[in-house]
C-alpha cells in the first residue's frame, strides 16, 4: 500500500493554525483528508460540509475528517493509518508550544508512513516581540527554523526587521499567506532532510474554565483590559446579558465578536515563569 504522507501545521500560540485548517477543509481540492487537532474548540465545519459529528470525529460529505489528537500521538497515526478508506493525506495540527521536528520524526520511523514536510505559521504582528523575548525565542526560532515552509500571517508584507529574524534562522520561504488555493501550497511542498533537536522552552501554565453564569458585556471589556500581563493567549466563548461572546487574546491583541453559545467557555496560557494557573483563576473570578 501507498504510504500515508503527514504535513505538520505547526505555530505558535495564536499564529492562525486552526484558521489554516478551517480553509483547507472547505477547499474543493478532492482529497480525502484527515486532520488530527488537539480539540474542537475552534474548528468551524461549514453546515453544507458537515455530515456527522461525534465526541471525537467530525466526517465532511467532502471525504475529509477531523480527529482528536489524544495525548498519544503513535496511537493517533495508528488510529489513521487503520481508517478505511484511507486518507490521501494526514495533516497534523501541532500545538502552539509544540516542537514540529518531534511529531515529523514520528511519521519518518513509522514505514506506512510518509513525511511530506512541517509548515510553520507566523504571526506577522506578534513575532518581532516573540523573537525579541529571551524565554520563548529559541521556542518560537525552532518552529520557524525546522520549517519546510514559513508563511507569515496576519500582514500582507514581511517587515524587513522580522526578515533578518528568518534569515538568521535559516528559514526556508519565508511568504506571506494569501487568499488562494492551499492545498497546493501545503502538499507541493518538498521537504528538507530533517535532523533539528527539539529546543528548550519554557513550563506553560494552562487554565479552562467553563459555567453558565452570565456576564456583562462591559464588564466583560473591562475584564479583558486588566488581564494579567504572562495570559499570552486566551481563547473561546463567553455567555453575556447581550448574548454570546468569541474572544481571541494573542499577546496584547483583543478580538471579540457576537457568536452563538449558551455557555462560558475559556482556555488561556501563558510561560509559568510569567503567570501561574492561580493568577488567571482570580483574575476570572474577581
Amino acid at each position: 500500500m501507498t504510504p500515508l504522507p503527514m504535513t505538520v501545521i505547526s505555530g505558535y500560540l495564536g499564529a492562525g493554525k486552526t484558521t489554516l485548517v478551517n480553509r483547507l477543509l472547505a477547499e474543493d481540492h478532492g482529497l480525502r483528508l484527515m486532520i488530527l487537532v488537539n480539540d474542537f474548540g475552534a474548528i468551524n465545519i461549514d453546515a453544507d460540509l458537515l455530515q456527522s459529528r461525534t465526541e471525537d470525529t467530525i466526517a465532511l460529505q467532502n471525504g475529509c475528517v477531523c480527529c482528536t489528537m489524544g495525548a498519544d500521538l503513535f496511537m493517533a497515526l495508528g488510529d489513521a493509518l487503520d481508517r478505511r478508506p484511507r486518507p490521501d493525506h494526514l495533516v497534523v495540527e501541532a500545538s502552539g508550544v509544540a516542537d514540529p521536528a518531534s511529531i515529523a520524526r514520528a511519521a519518518i520511523a513509522e514505514p506506512e508512513m510518509s513525511y511530506a514536510g512541517i509548515v510553520t505559521l507566523v504571526d506577522g504582528l506578534n513575532a518581532p516581540g516573540l523573537l525579541a523575548d529571551d524565554l520563548i525565542a529559541a521556542q518560537v526560532g525552532q518552529q520557524i527554523s525546522a520549517a519546510d515552509l514559513v508563511l507569515v500571517t496576519k500582514t500582507d508584507r514581511i517587515d524587513p526587521g522580522l526578515g533578518g529574524h528568518f534569515a538568521r534562522l535559516k528559514a526556508r520561504g519565508p511568504r506571506v499567506l494569501d487568499d488562494g488555493p492551499l492545498a497546493p501550497l501545503l502538499f507541493g511542498t518538498i521537504p528538507l532532510p530533517k535532523g533539528p533537536q527539539p529546543a528548550a522552552h519554557p513550563a506553560y501554565a494552562a487554565w479552562s474554565h467553563e459555567s453558565a453564569r452570565q456576564v456583562s458585556r462591559a464588564a466583560l471589556v473591562d475584564k479583558l483590559s486588566a488581564r494579567p500581563e504572562g495570559l499570552y493567549r486566551l481563547k473561546g466563548f463567553v455567555l453575556t446579558d447581550d448574548g454570546g461572546c468569541e474572544v481571541q487574546v494573542v499577546g496584547r491583541y483583543v478580538e471579540a465578536r457576537r457568536a452563538e453559545t449558551d455557555r462560558t467557555r475559556l482556555v488561556g496560557l501563558g510561560p509559568a515563569d510569567r503567570v501561574s494557573r492561580d493568577q488567571i483563576e482570580a483574575w476570572w473570578s474577581a
